[in-house]
């Protein structure tokens, strides 16, 4: 599109998909445009779309990808807004930094789709719900937030599902990329707890999918939807809610970089016994000059009692240690508050990498030495960062690798390290500062820089694909040939059409 008549005609067009209704399309000259319809959340990562669109009904969905493909825009649906590379945009496109040249925030911007950026599909609608009583099969919609997915849920007969800890986020991201969560260990991703969806495919079309129709589109779905399609409605197994937990969380005030390796030596060594119970979670968070222990035991206090944690990872002063009676109280009591605080609803700057282990590629001691030798001497030259190590594996990894697009069946813990800036965007030293902490690893276990976590993309990172979706990306790019080859939708680090 690149002259007057069309951009009218493409402007009409989309008007016209949302039923004529001004108030459910918002275009580059609006007021206020990008305050009230873009809402960047990575403030790192300047985007600025052709049009965010608000449709009512899947038909409307169809329609605006109808008119994205005609007048070759791309398209990505935005469920809650919270792509750490601000990805329900879809306009950025991050280049390879050259060997010796440092990048800076203005070269990881680049149109697509000429000047004509990308289309948003909101969808802040979609926040239908419904329960049989008889399958205890939910039906959701993908604008519903994960706060309210599990008052529904309970409020419908005292059911559950897995999903993470952040109650603003909306499902349809978090049930097509992965879904990590206390929970999962027990009962699989987010993901793995879907049976069908409706979707929006590259063709306009709007199909079912599941285990016995369009099985090639839901595998692409659960892991890899924001290349695919859009999700208009799920259907989700759901799970009896556990009625007694412990919650634990241990504060420890190390000195010296020696002691904090061997409270992580002895975490990993912990968390990966053969017979670890599923019911066991566990996140350790480190700061510059604290790490805490944290998680969640969905059993009696007698049963974690036996688990002998305080005599394990004996800490500085007295832990908190709560039963929990009320599965809303287990879900929303804090856990992990730490890193909503930095990345949870607000815009800021921020930057973030992961790296996975499994029980084949543990951290060796050595490495973990030297990561915190690296900490004690680096400028981090932010306050606001910190690393987590949460476990995973038990039922995430009981799923064979190749049933859905998701990757990373093996994986027993992430690390993850998020730096942020609530001042203005992160600097060379702090970039530099978080590539370091991550190399020491990577260096040290090749493998772990196998697995990134979609959740969590790194958008500087080459060759992205094949560490987020590992051996499936072949059979992902097949179908993105077959699907979708004209990349209606494109994602900067999305599945790429097969060559």
């Amino acid at each position: 599109m690149g002259n007057t008549t069309s951009i009218a005609a493409g402007r009409d067009c989309l008007l016209s998909a949302v039923g004529g209704h001004a108030a459910h399309v918002a275009f580059q000259d609006h007021l206020l445009y990008q305050a009230t319809a873009v809402e960047t959340y990575n403030l790192n990562i300047p985007v600025t779309p052709a049009a965010i669109t608000y449709p009512q009904s899947a038909d409307e969905i169809a329609a605006v990808v109808k008119c994205a493909s005609d007048y070759d825009y791309k398209v990505q649906a935005r469920s809650g807004g919270h792509s750490f590379g601000n990805y329900g945009m879809a306009l950025i496109k991050v280049v390879d930094e050259p060997a010796g040249i440092q990048m800076t925030d203005s070269d990881l911007v680049l149109g697509l789709g000429g000047e004509n950026g990308a289309i948003v599909v909101d969808m802040k609608h979609f926040s239908q719900f419904s329960m049989d009583e008889s399958t205890f099969i939910a039906t959701i919609g993908p604008g519903t937030t994960l706060g309210n997915l599990d008052l529904k849920l309970y409020n419908a007969g005292n059911r559950a599902m897995s999903h993470g800890i952040c109650p603003t986020i909306r499902t349809g991201g978090h049930l097509t990329m992965g879904g990590l969560g206390p929970t999962a260990r027990q009962w699989g991703l987010a993901l793995d707890h879907v049976e069908e969806v409706e979707v929006v495919l590259a063709n306009s079309s709007i199909v079912r999918a599941s285990d016995t129709q369009n099985q090639d589109v839901f595998f692409a779905i659960k892991g890899a939807a924001a290349s695919f399609g859009i999700v208009t409605e799920f259907k989700v197994r759901t799970e009896e809610a556990p009625g007694l937990a412990v919650q634990y969380s241990f504060q420890f005030n190390l000195g010296t970089p020696a002691e904090k390796a061997k409270l992580v030596k002895d975490w990993q060594a912990f968390i990966a016994q053969e017979n670890l119970t599923w019911k066991f979670y566990s996140n350790l968070v480190i700061f510059d000059g604290q790490i805490i222990l944290e998680g969640i035991f969905f059993g009696s206090k007698k049963e974690y009692d036996a688990l002998d944690l305080e005599k394990k990872f004996p800490a500085s002063e007295p832990g908190t240690v709560l039963v929990l009676t009320d599965w809303l109280g287990m879900i929303g009591h804090g856990l992990e508050d730490t890193i909503l605080k930095l990345v949870g609803d607000s815009p800021t700057w921020f930057y973030a990498k992961s790296l996975g282990f499994t029980p084949r590629t543990l951290i060796p001691d050595i490495a973990i030495d030297d990561f915190f030798d690296y900490i004690h001497k680096t400028n981090a030259d932010t306050l606001a960062w910190f690393v987590t190590l949460s476990l995973e594996g038990g039922a995430i990894n009981a799923v064979p690798a190749d049933a859905t697009a998701y990757g990373h069946r093996d994986v027993l813990f992430w690390f993850q390290v998020f730096v942020a800036n609530p001042l203005g965007p992160i600097s060379q030293a702090t970039y530099n500062f978080t590539n370091g902490l991550y190399d020491v690893l990577a260096q040290a276990v090749p493998e772990s820089a196998e697995h990134a976590y979609l959740g969590c993309p790194d958008p500087k990172m080459p060759g992205a694909q094949h560490a987020y979706w590992r051996n499936n990306l072949p059979r992902l790019e097949e179908l993105k040939a077959d699907l979708d080859p004209k990349d209606v939708f494109h994602n900067p680090q999305g599945v790429q059409v097969a060559s």
